[in-house]
């Protein structure tokens, strides 16, 4: 089995320590799966869910202008500000609480930056492969209240843009909660449906498995999420197909 994985049933534990890690100086960040530099065989995505980057921008630096197509990149800010420009004439500050979902499409160039001059941007990066290529691009972003996501699991990107969730191009829906003691919540999931529970932080147990801040858990042939014993908890769960 080696230590890369940790199997109960069907949910196998991808543990913080063991993600990929990449210090550029400006940026340092963890890869959840292969990209860029990090290459393992065993972690090149999980379904259509292809990149889960966290991401820690210095002061006054950033990712500068350059190109995606076909992937619907999300990105999901946990501390700090993300100044966003792209050539659809979107010049945007994504804050923490907001989701912005970038459809690349038939080609998009973008460049991300942290403009203030003392604090880092501390936010996740994600790649979901899209149901169909070459589509036109595009952007959307929303904001998500911490009341809306306290002590459950609120939709923040989905396929038909239920709940005033942001809209996207695949086949999976993101969901966001965050958890204190004595809070629990449930996602049934479809049959066939695979599940990906990632920890921003803090601690919980998913289906009676205990994750800590950056664990994440790939879950599949089970009918429901469950989370249940958090500890000051911030957790993403996709439904995957």
């Amino acid at each position: 089995m080696g230590i890369q994985a940790y199997i109960h049933d069907m949910i196998t534990l991808r543990k913080s320590q063991e993600r990929g890690y990449a210090d550029h100086g400006w940026l340092k960040s963890f890869h959840s799966f292969s990209f860029a530099g990090y290459h393992d065989p065993e972690h090149m995505g999980f379904a259509n869910l292809r990149v889960i980057n966290e991401d820690r921008i210095a002061p006054g630096t950033g990712f500068g202008t350059h190109g995606h197509r076909d992937m619907e990149i999300i990105s999901y800010v946990l501390s700090g500000s993300i100044g966003h420009k792209d050539t659809l004439g979107n010049i945007e500050s994504i804050p923490p609480g907001d989701v912005q979902r970038m459809s690349a499409g038939t080609g998009v160039q973008h460049s991300e930056f942290n403009h203030a001059p003392n604090e880092e941007t501390h936010f996740l990066q994600i790649w979901i492969e899209p149901n169909a290529k070459g589509i036109p691009p595009g952007y959307e972003q929303k904001t998500f209240a911490a009341a809306n996501k306290q002590g459950k699991l609120q939709l923040v990107a989905s396929p038909d843009g239920a709940d005033g969730s942001v809209t996207i191009h695949a086949d999976a829906s993101i969901y966001a909660g965050l958890f204190n003691a004595g809070e629990s919540a449930s996602l049934g999931l479809a049959k066939g449906h695979k599940s990906y529970v990632h920890l921003v932080r803090g601690e919980l147990k998913v289906n009676g498995q205990t994750l800590k801040t950056g664990d994440a858990a790939k879950i599949v042939d089970e009918s429901v999420v469950d989370l249940t014993d958090a500890v000051d908890a911030e957790v993403l769960v996709f439904d995957l197909v």
